[in-house]
């Protein structure tokens, strides 16, 4: 039962959604990183519902960084944050305990800790719980940027509407950081908007794939079979409980394709003054290897080889919704159908 990730740097969640607190606890940084207050409240706010494309429940994630923390830097202990429950509605869930919500881990929660969970909210499996991954991942991404590697995300579909295709990533990277609705085109925004608000009238809900692209990563990180960079990723990516899929470069595409259409050609950009060592080879003291296209998303052999890491994560529309569905009294053994309610 463990809620750990991680080996160098490992990240512990805590706390349930209608709890008094939930937090996350970063063992394993380096001492000496600045801690970005503004920044940490700035990722916390794209994360909270806005309008009438998000959830009701609305928090202010006054966020407390408790320890691992001294006059604005790391330390190197265990940093721990503390984000504070102040819009529960408990009693909201008494009268439905032993009811299965279709999409939701009420019964697998269940089963897993034999009813001694708290049901209320969706317990410890509530997206509640991923503001404190959004705190944690602030405090790492201002890390990465010190070492020239950014981090940058875009609605790719959504309702049936697609975004544009990333063009020149490191300009669309900043781009999409300044958003709170990241889309690279303001009117694809628009109309996913109208989609997620047109299935809200309708008790509905919609999903969507998220496309990240990664730059500044050198070649050579990762490890060939398990701790490959794609299995890495993946575990991580699927804590979040709507993440049913992930994908690398154009994984799927490349199933109705050939080898020639997908194998990344390879090519050197000299930096450096070039000299002819013979008459038929040239050497040059800086170089880098690049390839012609991404199709394999940065990554050859489980390991980065100097390209963009870019990766999609199809995220399933809300359970949260409000149309009647059938489902079953898992406690009592008894099912309770559409039908039956409304014949009471």
């Amino acid at each position: 039962m463990k809620n750990t990730f991680g080996n160098s740097i490992s990240i512990t969640l805590f706390g349930e959604s209608h709890g008094a607190q939930i937090g996350a606890v970063l063992d394993g940084i380096a001492p000496g990183i600045g801690i970005d207050e503004e920044f940490i409240r700035a990722q916390l706010d794209k994360r909270r519902p806005v309008g009438k494309i998000g959830t009701a429940r609305h928090e202010a994630d006054e966020y407390q960084i408790v320890s691992g923390v001294f006059e604005g830097k790391t330390t190197g202990t265990p940093l721990a944050i503390l984000i504070p429950n102040t819009a529960q509605h408990s009693k909201d869930y008494a009268a439905t305990r032993s009811l299965a919500r279709p999409g939701h881990a009420d019964y697998t929660a269940y089963a897993k800790y034999h009813g001694y969970e708290d049901y209320r909210g969706g317990g410890h499996f509530s997206g509640r719980i991923t503001a404190a991954l959004v705190a944690a991942g602030a405090i790492v991404i201002s890390a990465l940027r010190d070492k020239g590697i950014e981090i940058g995300t875009h609605i790719r579909s959504c309702g049936g509407v697609a975004d544009i295709d990333f063009g020149d990533i490191k300009t669309d990277i900043a781009k999409l950081n300044m958003l709170d609705f990241s889309v690279l085109d303001s009117e694809k925004g628009e109309e996913m908007k109208a989609q997620i608000e047109e299935a809200a009238k309708d008790g509905d809900s919609v999903g969507g794939v998220l496309e990240t692209a990664v730059i500044g990563m050198p070649a050579g990180v990762g490890e060939p079979w398990f701790d490959t960079v794609e299995g890495v990723l993946s575990h991580a990516l699927f804590s979040v409980p709507a993440v049913k899929g992930v994908e690398f470069g154009d994984a799927f595409a490349m199933v109705n394709g050939r080898g020639s259409d997908y194998n990344d050609s390879y090519y050197i950009v000299r930096k450096g003054h070039c000299e002819a060592a013979t008459a038929a080879v040239a050497i040059s003291t800086d170089y880098e290897i690049k390839t012609a296209t991404n199709h394999n998303g940065g990554v050859n052999g489980g390991i980065t080889n100097g390209m963009p890491i870019v990766f999609r994560c199809a995220v399933k529309p809300t359970p949260s919704i409000f149309k009647a569905q059938d489902t079953v009294d898992f406690i009592n053994g008894t099912d309770w159908l559409v039908s039956r309610c409304d014949s009471e």
